[in-house]
């Protein structure tokens, strides 16, 4: 079969030949219709990864949309070493199948595989966002923070605030769900902003972002408010004075997609692609074919502005 075959840590992958998975009592083959083209993939294939590097040589990718041999349609976020998502066909756990939506294409249910569920499970299942609560999303423009900020809508939140750098594409997002926008920039006021938005300050900040970011959106806290750490695309540390967290009594939250038990990602999966269908959170793709995975690697790289879905 063709896959996006990794050979060096670090270095783009290779469209080419890759041998074929193989079915057994708990593993299925997927015939991959679409599979998303994530942050994560390229800190996997880097060896950069906290999980630890991938053997070599394998296909990267680690979430896709697809068929069984049954024709069941499935979704799926881990597929079995070597065999990863970016291929004609992947290998996944029998028990890790999960069913979008039945009313969502292929590859807008692809797209918020990995991405649109860290925004949802980091709103709903951690820091369990409440009816009228006030949530503040730093990387508004990105594939996480734009269904952050939908989702945020979609499950409750009273006011959203969208924070990111381009103020044009952060303009978009108040047709999206944001009531407020704040654009960041090195010499600005973000805490300040966020508390001139909303009196008393922000109850959830949803933080794929990290770095300076992070630590003026900890300023804008409210007393009881919870920080989901989703990423570190502004920074790998921050300076963190010990009365930011005490005073607000701020809890902050690391998480990734496969903390969350399987049926609490098949739930919300499920639920998430069908505000997809219904038209209540709207998702920005460009799909890129399989065989152009060079240029796919090097547009995630450089921040693509949409969300890329590779297309076997």
């Amino acid at each position: 079969m063709k896959a996006a075959v990794l050979t060096e840590l670090g270095a783009p992958p290779q469209f080419a030949d890759f041998p074929e998975p193989q079915a057994d009592d708990d593993h299925v083959v997927v015939e991959v219709a679409a599979a998303g083209v994530n942050h994560v993939d390229l800190a996997k294939a880097s060896g950069t990864f906290y999980t630890g590097p991938p053997p070599l040589p394998s296909v990267v990718g680690s979430d896709g949309v697809g068929h069984t041999a049954d024709g069941r349609r499935v979704f799926f976020d881990a597929s079995v070493p070597p065999f990863g998502s970016w291929a004609q066909r992947s290998l996944v756990a029998r028990g890790d199948l999960l069913e979008p939506a039945e009313d969502i294409d292929d590859v807008r249910a692809a797209a918020v595989g990995n991405t649109g569920m860290a925004a949802w499970l980091a709103l709903q299942w951690r820091a369990k966002v409440q009816p009228g609560e006030s949530v503040l999303v730093l990387g508004a423009n990105g594939a996480v923070g734009s269904v952050a900020v939908q989702a945020a809508k979609v499950l409750g939140a009273g006011f959203v605030i969208a924070a990111d750098r381009d103020p044009e594409r952060l303009e978009r997002l108040r047709d999206r769900g944001a009531d407020a926008i704040v654009t960041l920039t090195p010499d600005g006021d973000l805490a300040g902003d966020c508390r001139a938005a909303v009196d008393g300050g922000v109850d959830v900040i949803i933080d794929p972002l990290w770095g300076a970011p992070a630590l003026g959106a900890m300023r804008a806290a409210a007393r009881g408010a919870r920080l989901v750490q989703l990423g570190q695309l502004a920074g790998m540390s921050v300076e963190l004075a010990a009365p930011t967290v005490r005073s607000a009594a701020l809890d902050i939250l690391g998480m990734a997609v496969f903390h969350a038990p399987l049926d609490v990602r098949r739930a919300a999966y499920l639920a998430l692609t069908e505000k997809i269908a219904e038209g209540a959170i709207a998702v920005d793709v460009d799909t890129v074919p399989l065989s152009d995975v060079a240029t796919a690697w090097q547009r995630q790289r450089g921040g693509p502005g949409v969300k890329l879905v590779l297309t076997p």
